[in-house]
């Protein structure tokens, strides 16, 4: 099998992927709440657990950090074939990102409720709220990550290359 052919595949996933899901998704709820430390190991151990399901169910793949690389980037466009899902993800990733590191940023909330933390949450949530209606009313599956941990790099970049060509296409 082809390594374009491995993105394709659409095995179900493991009830270890699934817990893997729920352990990311309770580390991104961690760092909402400012446990820094414990949000990163569960979210990295989640993700660790969903990319495992996916070499099992990709045992074929030989290929190397780049190739597997790019077979999330067409995985990810795979998922992502509606317009309006794609557009709520150009707004919904930036706004998760910069959420995300303002969540870092702020004081533990043991110390205080400040403008940062309200302010990055707000985008956190936000920018979570644009992808999951996305994926639930335009989409209609659950988001990449779900069966690729890569998703969540190749999401950023393959979003940032659709802006850079529309940019583009603007300009010429």
């Amino acid at each position: 099998m082809s390594n374009r052919a491995l993105g394709a595949v659409r095995a179900p996933r493991s009830v270890r992927a699934t817990l893997g899901v729920m352990l990311a998704v309770s580390g991104m709820a961690l760092l909402c709440l400012g446990f820094k430390a414990p949000a990163l190991a569960l979210f990295a151990v989640g993700l660790g657990s969903v990319e495992w399901d996916w070499r099992i169910r990709h045992a074929e793949f030989r290929g190397s950090v780049g190739e597997r690389f790019q077979l999330a980037l067409s995985f990810y466009r795979a998922t992502h074939r509606d317009r309006t899902n794609r557009t709520l993800h150009v707004l919904g990733i930036p706004l998760i990102t910069l959420g995300a590191v303002g969540l870092f940023a702020a004081p533990p909330l043991r110390v205080a409720l400040g403008a940062l933390w309200g302010v990055s949450l707000a985008a956190f949530a936000i920018g979570w709220l644009l992808n999951l209606i996305g994926h639930a009313a335009y989409e209609k599956r659950a988001p990449a990550f779900s069966e690729d941990a890569l998703s969540f790099v190749a999401g950023p970049v393959w979003d940032l290359q659709q802006l850079f060509r529309s940019a583009r296409s603007r300009h010429e």
